[in-house]
């Protein structure tokens, strides 16, 4: 693969530097804490703890180990912010040495700067509301250290939910209007992927440390947990088919051509995070189609022995896999930079009715699938002769 790479630099690919890799796979890191915690926590741990019918011990543990989860997402999150606003200086107008970007004067000389001709709002503004954001969801989600704020976990995590989400969202403000509709499409579409892929592979995170104090749990445990998997099921599942969607599209605006994957620097590290992704879904068609009826099936039967093993063993190893490929997709991401349609000489992809139409078809597919899938797992789970582990 590094020979590949270094024929592709020739061909007009330039490998990001160790201080790119490291400051926005570290970004997108501290982003998938806070949003996918945060969003999980809400969507799947909190019903799950307020239906939980196992008495208040083993929702209690769970909450606290939450409300630690999501203050530690805090830090990250402050940290990785601030490297990603010096690896932005570092790379702004002529560049500079990223040592020399991390100097709070410059970044501040930074953020103040005068917009640009034609320019509607300064970028360096976008980014002092953006990161003045991000201070604050670090600050909200800190404060869960503080055994008096950990009363309100609750309370905390559906008000760090929407901040941890404008954090992406508004730095993906344009300071100069997109010219056309394909422009202000690649910036939906790149936030729906950025948003539904750290809420993905950050509940993925959370619900692994979560079922690390499975020492502490009752036996009656298992049915809380298979609560919180179904819920995450869902969500999970919303996720893949937005991550879908959107990547389909901002392939087909970067990629002319499939033999591109291969001979691109940009397609070469594209196709790695296809694979990756893919082994994510296979992990989750896993969990969906063999753990989950039977998890069902121990559920309806009563089995708290059964219940327990699966929800609490078999689950957690599958998602321990999930979350070392998440970790290795944001690691992939700072590589692919560029296009590929650049790297190649193709045209510029220009959007049109049968692309739309092709759009809209997809949706349905996987809006049919998905429901197809849904239904499959139900029948599964009524399969009386598949034994429970």
């Amino acid at each position: 693969m590094n020979h590949a790479l270094l024929a592709a630099t020739t061909a007009g690919y330039t490998m990001p530097q160790a201080w790119r890799i490291l400051t926005k796979t570290g970004y997108f890191l501290g982003l998938s804490g806070a949003i996918g915690a945060t969003v999980t926590y809400a969507t799947s741990v909190r019903p799950a703890l307020r239906a939980a019918e196992t008495g208040g011990q083993d929702a209690e543990v769970l909450r606290r180990r939450s409300a630690t989860y999501l203050a530690w997402t805090g830090v990250v999150l402050l940290i990785a912010g601030y490297f990603q606003l010096a690896a932005r200086l570092a790379r702004a107008g002529k560049g500079m040495p990223f040592g020399d970007a991390l100097a709070p004067g410059r970044l501040w000389d930074y953020l103040q700067a005068p917009a640009a001709k034609g320019a509607w709002i300064a970028q360096g503004t976008v980014y002092l509301v953006q990161n003045a954001v991000l201070a604050v969801t670090a600050a909200v989600l800190v404060a869960l250290f503080v055994p008096a704020v950990r009363r309100h976990t609750d309370a905390v995590a559906l008000t760090a939910l929407p901040l941890a989400l404008a954090v992406t969202l508004i730095a993906a403000v344009p300071a100069t209007k997109p010219a056309d509709l394909d422009k202000w499409l690649d910036l939906a579409f790149d936030q729906t992927h950025i948003v539904a892929g750290t809420v993905w592979l950050g509940g993925l995170a959370l619900l692994v440390a979560l079922a690390g104090s499975r020492g502490r749990l009752g036996e009656g445990a298992g049915l809380l947990w298979a609560g919180i998997w179904r819920r995450f099921g869902l969500v999970a599942m919303i996720c893949v088919g937005a991550v879908t969607v959107s990547g389909l599209w901002l392939s087909w605006k970067h990629v002319g051509a499939i033999s591109q994957l291969w001979t691109t620097g940009y397609g070469i590290a594209l196709l790695v995070k296809i694979l990756l992704v893919a082994g994510l879904v296979t992990a989750g068609a896993f969990n969906q189609f063999w753990l989950m009826p039977r998890i069902a099936r121990a559920r309806r039967a009563d089995d708290t022995s059964s219940l327990l093993h699966l929800t609490l063993r078999h689950f957690p190893k599958v998602v321990w896999g999930e979350v070392a490929l998440g970790l290795a997709v944001l690691v992939v991401v700072p590589f692919i930079a560029g296009s590929a349609r650049t790297e190649a000489g193709s045209a510029k992809a220009v959007s049109s009715g049968s692309v739309f139409a092709a759009g809209a078809a997809l949706v349905i597919a996987l809006a049919v699938s998905f429901y197809a899938t849904a239904k499959a797992a139900d029948a599964l789970s009524r399969r009386p002769e598949a034994a429970t582990a």
